[in-house]
């Protein structure tokens, strides 16, 4: 179960419809042979309101500007570039979906100004749910880099160069709010933090921007999502909230764009798009069908709306209205929240213990079980069994003895395991049910006399 890696084809960014963009020439001169580089295909909204757009930024920064957001050399002697630091560390990474939050256009003098942004950008990650109940499932690292400059390219305007540890850029693409990285920068970084899975730039500004990065696995990243995001403004945190959608929930963009016009094709696999309508879907028990009718937090009830995927007609959504389709929304509908806690379990294992099941315990030895610290939505219990008989007494217990269960020494050998199992409200499919629960097992060596046989 533990870090499962579904790889998604496509890069996206979200960037809120309400912002105010417009197109101008990049920041520096587009080098010739940059057209030979690494690209990666991302979405974005150009302006308020307006159609959203498809186009392709390059991997490296310094191949799109010629150098100018990518010239930093090595910091000197005494700086922390590439300390790593524990911001929410709940678990070992074995057991955990590591975050590897890293900062840019930051100088030595201000990493405790990035370390600030960073706590209080995943404060606002976990004040939404289900990041909120399920983030004793995460790890969340921080790792300083050292820039020469403070700030980043292309704040305020376009003219800007700065020079940065990851060469963070607004105006990527010739597009205002688009903010990009040097990928295999990021990736440098990311690597002195344990075995990152999502990583989240927070690049030094106030200006609204971000981007967001997903399928990275398939490009031979050993992560699958990066988000880029402003520091100092209030809404670039949920441009992370909605990449991460992606990357872990699995989640399409519930978004249209006119242009697409209607879908023709047959049902997609995208768990919260479908063409069917909330009859087709009540009848053929599919997709979030289990929803249907409820009232969701987005407001409203779940049902069927028409757009989603891009496509404004013959594609529905679950909702009106979540944060898979516009930033301004602080929730995912219902379908949404069970598909990331699905993807929670995918990618950590709630279930844990350091006592070996490599070989054969004592009858009368501790076996010791921790439970990750899942609260809110979330609703853990333990269960204990002996041969695969429940011990109903020790329901809740994570320290017993064998012994303590009921294990009698005569002779011979047998098991005793911890199942343990979410029972969140949250949850309606079986599948996702399934995804959630967790078993160890460990063998009890044999004590005592053997039973007499018969003759």
């Amino acid at each position: 179960m533990h870090k499962t890696k579904v790889a998604t084809i496509s890069v996206s960014v979200a960037l809120a419809a309400m912002l105010g963009t417009s197109l101008a020439a990049p920041a520096a001169a587009v080098d010739p042979e940059a057209v030979n580089e690494p690209h990666v295909t991302v979405e974005y909204f150009p302006e308020p309101g307006g159609e959203g757009r498809r186009t392709e930024v390059p991997v490296s920064t310094e191949a799109a500007t010629g150098g100018a957001a990518n010239r930093s050399a090595a910091p000197s002697a005494g700086t922390t570039d590439g300390e790593v630091g524990e911001l929410a560390v709940t678990g070992p990474s074995a057991d955990r979906l590591d975050v590897v939050i890293i900062g840019d256009g930051y100088t030595a003098d201000q990493q405790d100004a990035f370390h600030t942004a960073a706590a209080t950008k995943w404060g606002d990650i976990t004040g939404i749910e289900p990041y909120s109940s399920y983030q004793g499932l995460m790890n969340v690292w921080t790792v300083d880099a050292v820039s020469a400059e403070s700030g980043i390219t292309g704040d305020p305007t376009a003219d800007v160069a700065k020079d940065t540890a990851l060469g963070s850029y607004f105006w990527c693409s010739d597009t205002e709010r688009l903010i990009c990285a040097d990928i295999d920068k990021v990736a440098s970084y990311a690597a002195k933090a344990p075995e990152a899975d999502l990583v989240v730039v927070v690049s030094n500004s106030t200006k609204y921007g971000g981007a967001g990065y997903s399928g990275l696995e398939a490009e031979g990243y050993p992560f699958d999502g990066v988000s880029t995001l402003s520091s100092d403004n209030a809404q670039s945190s949920m441009i992370a909230a909605h990449e991460i959608g992606h990357s872990v929930g699995l989640l399409a963009d519930e978004y249209t764009y006119d242009s697409y016009g209607t879908w023709s094709g047959g049902e997609l696999p995208d768990i919260n798009s479908s063409i069917f309508t909330t009859e087709q879907m009540a009848a053929d028990r599919t997709k979030w069908y289990r929803w249907l009718g409820e009232t969701d937090p987005t407001g409203g009830t779940v049902g069927t709306y028409e757009g989603s995927s891009y496509y404004p007609y013959g594609i529905y959504r679950p909702t009106s209205n979540s944060l898979m389709r516009a930033l301004d929304v602080r929730d995912f509908n219902l379908p949404g929240r069970e598909a990331m806690i699905a993807g929670f379990y995918r990618e950590a294992n709630a279930l844990s213990s350091g006592t070996r099941r490599s070989s054969a315990v004592l009858r009368t030895a501790p076996i010791k079980v921790s439970r990750a610290g899942l609260t809110g939505l979330a609703a853990p219990e333990l269960r204990w069994y002996v041969d695969g008989v429940q011990v109903r007494r020790a329901q809740g217990l994570t320290a017993v003895t064998p012994a303590g269960l009921g294990v009698v020494a005569d002779g011979r050998a047998h098991t005793v395991t911890v199942r343990s199992a979410d029972r969140t409200t949250s949850i309606r499919d079986p599948r996702v049910l399934a995804e959630t629960a967790e078993s160890l097992t460990w063998t009890v060596e044999p004590s005592g006399q053997k039973a007499p046989r018969k003759h």
